[in-house]
């Protein structure tokens, strides 16, 4: 059975981890010094190493796959899986010297559940790590992450994603060329999984087809139109319209356009002034206003460009 890339190629050890030198340069002194948290808290967007940290720290800390457990919160939201996990948490490791919950998509959780939560998280019993990974922490309680120590990590830049992609092509025999990757890049939006997700599906095509193959999901596709229209100084309603269609994360969003921004910027030309303008416009994320930050964000952005 043909093994994704994805999971093929995940880092096995903190060292391994590309473009995260700061989270992965705490952890590493965490690790060495034996004084990994018993709460901790991974915060950053899709495909940037959450869960594989977790797994990583799984096998520093002596803990068992069986002792592993993994609780999507996409799935199990409320009261009672925190219900479970407190009946569970005093028991001993079955095979290890400790037991690990991974709280993944922490951030859906209900506020009863997190406020259940806070004992576990507060007196955590020795034998026991709780991880929670989450692409919006701003969603969890002040209570909840102030009882855990977070690591933040980052969009991996255009380098980092080249520089994993060169790897993983390298080793699979796959031919790039540098249209082919830079779409890719741009594509992956800073998600190393996704661009080995994309690597997989168009490795063995002739370079149009791999380009044809790449294909934008509909949030970048938004993200473009909402920047042009900004820089072609389009009516308000334009923009207006293609808002109201957006239902991916507003941050995610800014992102996106923000790399459109940078891309014209550094191409220069008449559209460089409005670039640079949007760049500041969508400086501060949206995590606090969602999509009222970013329809506010826009409307600057249209009217400053008249």
């Amino acid at each position: 059975m043909t093994t994704e890339l994805y999971k093929k190629y995940r880092p096995r050890k903190l060292s391994q981890i590309m473009g995260q030198p700061q989270a992965v340069a705490a952890l590493e002194v965490m690790v060495q010094e034996n004084r990994v948290p018993h709460t901790l808290l991974l915060s950053g967007p899709s495909g940037t190493g959450k869960t594989t940290i977790a797994r990583i720290l799984r096998k520093y800390l002596g803990c068992s796959k069986v002792d592993f457990t993994e609780v999507n919160c996409s799935d199990l939201t409320g009261i009672d899986t925190v219900r479970d996990i407190r009946r569970r948490v005093g028991q001993a490791p079955l095979n290890g010297t400790s037991r690990i919950w991974l709280i993944d998509e922490a951030h859906k959780i209900t506020d009863a559940a997190q406020n259940a939560m806070l004992k576990l998280l507060e007196d955590t019993p020795d034998h026991v790590w709780f991880i929670l990974a989450t692409t919006n922490p701003d969603k969890l309680l002040r209570t909840v992450r102030s009882r855990c120590t977070e690591i933040s990590l980052n969009s991996l830049n255009s380098a980092a994603l080249e520089a994993i992609i060169h790897r993983v092509a390298t080793k699979e025999n796959v031919t790039l060329s540098k249209a082919v990757m830079e779409k890719l890049i741009q594509t992956a939006d800073g998600n190393g999984r996704k661009a080995l997700v994309i690597l997989d599906q168009i490795r063995g095509l002739p370079e149009q087809d791999q380009l044809d193959a790449i294909v934008p999901d509909k949030a970048q596709t938004q993200a473009i139109e909402i920047f042009l229209a900004i820089i072609r100084r389009e009516k308000w309603s334009k923009v207006a319209a293609i808002l109201r269609e957006v239902e991916d994360e507003p941050e995610r969003i800014r992102r996106l356009i923000l790399a459109c921004a940078r891309t014209s910027l550094l191409k220069g030309g008449r559209n460089a002034n409005q670039a640079f303008l949007v760049i500041e416009i969508f400086g501060d994320n949206f995590f606090y206003s969602g999509a009222a930050g970013l329809a506010a964000a826009c409307y600057d952005a249209v009217r400053s460009t008249k």
